[in-house]
């Protein structure tokens, strides 16, 4: 007895479509963890450097924090930016006559909606 023969057969199954995401989802995600995590890494940078010796006007730990919350509002900016194209993008008009075809399932013809004139 051969290994074939004891193989259950596959049969194809429901055809998988792949959609892209929109316009703007992986800008606002990226946005919203720079905001999120840059002024906790530049608190974490500026009190890595420790304690400064001698007498100075401002400790490493605000301008790590400084620095931090300058990037982070870079990443708000980007996360506002993606947000708006996110928007645009699902709430946009649609143009009559321009849109996605019917794909059939099962590979036969796609009925065509003549909207009752016959």
């Amino acid at each position: 007895m051969s290994q074939a023969a004891t193989e259950p057969v596959i049969t194809p199954g429901r055809p998988i479509r792949l959609e892209p995401t929109a316009p703007g989802f992986w800008m606002t995600i990226l946005g919203v963890a720079i905001a999120a995590l840059a002024p906790l890494l530049g608190f974490l940078t500026g009190s890595s450097f420790g304690r400064p010796d001698g007498d100075v006007a401002v400790d490493p730990l605000y301008w790590g924090l400084f620095a931090g919350v300058l990037i982070g509002a870079l990443g708000v900016l980007l996360a506002i930016m993606g947000g708006v194209r996110l928007w645009r993008h699902t709430h946009r008009e649609p143009v009559p006559g321009v849109g996605r075809e019917p794909v059939p399932v099962d590979g036969g013809p796609v009925p065509i909606d003549d909207g009752g004139a016959s």
